[in-house]
């Protein structure tokens, strides 16, 4: 994911300059943002059908400034059981930055610092403890 500022200039950037395709685009009026998918021309189809790398762009309808660090977001990657996934990674001796409370989503740093996103595949899951009284660690 790559939070962006401008829209327009973004979809020439990566679409027009660099051969990228829109594979889908979403506007969540809520959480006040627009994601915008992009795949590379071969892997148009394979990622229509969920089956390919993209890449996610977040424009975020209230500005902010972005430093270093926070215009790159993160890697995402679908789980099969989030809890299960969270679990072993504890166990393994991850922190988990940002904890499953929702049955949806949780963020861990690889080992050289970079947030991953796990996303539950399909629905989430019911919320659960130990998940839903755990607190934040750190940033994601």
């Amino acid at each position: 994911m790559v939070r962006i500022t401008d829209i327009d200039a973004s979809i020439k950037f990566y679409c027009d300059l660099l051969g990228l395709v829109e594979t889908r685009r979403t506007d969540h009026e809520a959480g006040r943002f627009t994601l915008i998918f992009l795949a590379a021309p071969k892997d148009k189809t394979r990622a229509e059908n969920d089956n390919a790398p993209e890449l996610e762009l977040t424009y975020n309808w209230d500005p902010e400034p972005y430093d270093v660090g926070r215009n790159f977001g993160h890697l995402a990657y679908k789980v099969d059981d989030i809890y299960a996934t969270c679990q072993h990674l504890m166990d393994s001796g991850v922190t988990i930055n940002r904890p499953p409370r929702d049955g949806r989503m949780a963020f861990v740093k690889s080992p050289d610092n970079i947030s991953i996103e796990l996303l539950q595949e399909g629905d989430a899951q019911a919320p659960q403890e130990p998940w839903v009284s755990m607190e934040n660690t750190g940033t994601w």
